[in-house]
């Protein structure tokens, strides 16, 4: 696929609007049009949560059908399963790793095959750093502050106290841009940066809904969270639902830790999938 060195007038308008713009950029593949489509940063920690990869494919899979482009990073946990959602329900999404675009460099290498899906359906591939340069500790900053620039709002996912996701999330905040975070457990240390966030003003997202909502979309029946499809934990849990059941004898029924199945309850509920009412959890 073409390779192209872009100049500031070649660059989304978001991106053309922030301090000190780049003088030149690199990109493999195309820009979805931005005149059509809602650029969205999501990112969060790379030591995810199950809690976190199922928040991310389910609010990713409710704007399904809307014109969303999905922006992140490339890297390990949240932002690799953000791309993946992203192709699965045929939204464009962009890759902006933390070093050049040669494959020879790519961040991190192990997900050549992620960059290759990505142009192949119709993303891009977008880096501030020459074709062949390695990453390095100084270059993600950088590279956060380019997702957060392209992009009309950041959504948070999971992210500790300290993390490069707060980086970009505070680099939204910096150029007035939306951001959304998902809220966890408060015994969660993947949660403290996302909890944090919203004390400090970010909009609490436990559904597409909800960003939705925030760009003046109003969401479709058809594309209703209660439509969604499951996911394979999900499938589970209501599978294990033929009649209500208290909240213990599900977590042994499924052989399942409470830490990790609850925080899905959590979302499911929310989602109006089940309800829980007298210690028993039943279909809703």
């Amino acid at each position: 696929m073409e390779r192209k060195i872009l100049k500031p007038n070649q660059y989304p308008p978001n991106l053309r609007e922030i301090p000190k713009v780049p003088e030149e950029m690199y990109l493999i593949g195309e820009f979805p049009p931005s005149d059509e489509y809602i650029y969205l940063a999501v990112v969060g920690t790379r030591k995810f949560s199950t809690y976190g990869k199922e928040a991310c494919r389910k609010i990713i899979g409710g704007l399904m059908g809307y014109n969303f482009v999905i922006v992140s990073g490339l890297a390990l946990g949240i932002d690799s399963i953000a791309h993946w959602s992203a192709m699965e329900n045929n939204l464009p999404t962009i890759a902006i790793p933390g070093s050049g675009l040669d494959e020879k460099v790519l961040h991190p290498h192990s997900h050549k095959k992620l960059a290759r899906e990505i142009l192949e359906s119709g993303g891009a591939l977008l880096s501030e750093f020459p074709w062949d340069m390695p990453a390095s500790v100084y270059t993600f900053p950088q590279r956060n502050r380019i997702i957060a620039g392209i992009s009309a709002g950041t959504l948070v996912i999971e992210a500790p106290e300290r993390s490069g996701a707060l980086i970009t999330a505070n680099f939204s905040l910096d150029f007035n841009r939306d951001v959304f975070a998902v809220p966890g457990s408060i015994f969660s240390e993947n949660s403290k940066g996302t909890n944090k966030l919203i004390k400090q003003g970010a909009v609490p997202v436990s559904s597409a809904e909800d960003i939705l909502s925030s760009f003046g979309i109003e969401a479709e029946e058809e594309n209703s969270k209660i439509n969604l499809p499951l996911s394979p934990i999900e499938e589970k849990i209501m599978s294990a639902l033929n009649e209500p059941i208290g909240k213990d004898d599900l977590t042994r029924k499924l052989k399942m830790p409470a830490t990790e199945i609850n925080p899905i309850l959590t979302m499911m509920e929310i989602n109006n999938l089940i309800k829980e009412s007298g210690g028993e959890i039943r279909k809703m």
